[in-house]
């Protein structure tokens, strides 16, 4: 492969999210950027791909994103897919308890005044208004405090609530995720009223929401992306990276020119030397289900009392999200695809249909465990080199490792050019 030597030539290794949102970020400022990504593809965890057991294409995983993830929005509308982006007027969320065999809808009212804790239709079942302004003291917790430090009561309001909201949010079982992460992203959001919490999924896929409106607008902008490009190493010299080592391919870095390295955290931290990173993972798992029609109950539901956590229906498609799942996904893809069938016919009254065809994903490190201990390993984005900067949803962004906190990464590195 041949590569540009440019004169202040931003070099970004990885075209995930992250690396994407840096990119794009530098080329919508006139920034010279070249991106390298190891596979043969761009999207990282965020992609798409036709599955021939289902007969059509289906995302890497499903993402529940907000109204209230300004990323999110700053980069669709960069990059021209606003409105791939699709979901209710209203910031309505449906959940089904198996367990209990009942429903609701959690209704969030606008305004930052929660009128709608006041109004028994609009939230869980048998609880009260003082349960959700107990969510203030999240606020207030500190470092080392766990969410089940601050909210576990052992009611079943946190059973129906906050269990389901921070395993879905941050990955991580209630009991060991950060409070002050979770508070990060309720105080965006839920404490700003319906305007910041309206659910938001991509209408057709998360390539075409992120990835391929992304590399158009990369290769409008004169950006060239190489595939199979992986790096093997940084030569330092002094304070700064000298050149980028691809195999028998060496780039060397001029005066002016910078690298971004958007890979994942084990990656980082066999490139620059002395790095702390994350060190624990979390795995999600996600089933997708052909439908021979789409069922009367479609959309957006979460699952208490199961094994799935969200349900999300596109066209003849229920794909199934199951997060926090390191046990689930030491089995195997048949018993887990019978397992989350289970559920699906329960939340969407399919009991008289047989399994469809059906495809498992498991994601072994989908995101880094977000407990106290292992935020603390987060690296800022500078490093102590001068023009190496670190992206990714790993790195220390005062988010969750999400979609939203990956594109902040890739912004923030971007900025941190002064471009």
């Amino acid at each position: 492969m041949e590569y540009f030597r440019m004169a202040g030539v931003s070099h970004i290794v990885g075209a995930g999210i992250a690396g994407l949102s840096a990119a794009t970020a530098l080329a919508a400022k006139g920034h010279k950027v070249i991106v390298y990504e190891s596979s043969r593809h761009a999207g990282g965890r965020c992609r798409s791909f036709f599955e021939p057991s289902v007969g059509c294409r289906i995302d890497n995983g499903s993402h529940l994103m907000l109204s209230g993830n300004t990323d999110v929005l700053t980069f669709v509308g960069r990059v021209g897919s606003e409105r791939t982006l699709t979901g209710p007027g209203a910031a309505v969320f449906p959940f089904v308890d198996l367990e209990e065999r009942r429903r609701w809808v959690v209704d969030i009212s606008k305004g930052y005044f929660p009128w709608w804790i006041f109004s028994p239709q609009r939230r869980v079942p048998k609880s009260s208004p003082i349960d959700y302004l107990k969510t203030y003291k999240l606020r207030n917790a500190k470092a080392t405090d766990s969410v089940g430090d601050v909210l576990d009561d052992g009611s079943a309001f946190f059973r129906s609530f906050w269990e389901p909201l921070t395993v879905s949010i941050l990955n991580t079982p209630a009991n060991e995720a950060a409070a002050s992460l979770l508070w990060d992203v309720i105080s965006q959001t839920l404490c700003k009223g319906a305007d910041y919490c309206r659910p938001l999924v991509a209408r057709d896929s998360l390539s075409q929401t992120f990835v391929d409106p992304a590399l158009s607008y990369l290769e409008k902008n004169g950006v060239m992306v190489f595939y199979n490009a992986r790096l093997r190493g940084i030569k330092f010299l002094e304070d700064r990276a000298e050149k980028l080592l691809f195999g028998s391919q060496q780039i060397e870095l001029k005066s002016g020119d910078n690298v971004i390295l958007s890979v994942p955290p084990k990656i980082a931290s066999g490139l620059v030397p002395d790095l702390k990173t994350p060190s624990r993972f979390h795995s999600i798992v996600n089933a997708h289900f052909k439908l021979g029609e789409m069922p009367k109950k479609k959309g957006l539901v979460g699952v208490v009392g199961g094994t799935a956590h969200w349900l999300f229906t596109r066209n003849e498609v229920v794909s199934v999200t199951v997060s926090g799942a390191d046990d689930l996904a030491l089995k195997s893809s048949n018993h887990l695809a019978e397992m989350l069938w289970a559920d699906v016919t329960q939340v969407l009254d399919l009991f008289n249909v047989s399994m469809p065809a059906n495809r498992v994903i498991k994601e072994k490190h989908a995101t880094f465990s977000q407990t106290p201990e292992q935020i603390l390993l987060r690296p800022k984005a500078k490093t102590q080199w001068e023009n190496v900067i670190l992206a990714g949803d790993w790195t220390a962004t005062g988010l969750p490792a999400t979609i939203e906190g990956a594109l902040r990464s890739g912004r923030l590195a971007a900025e941190l050019l002064h471009v």
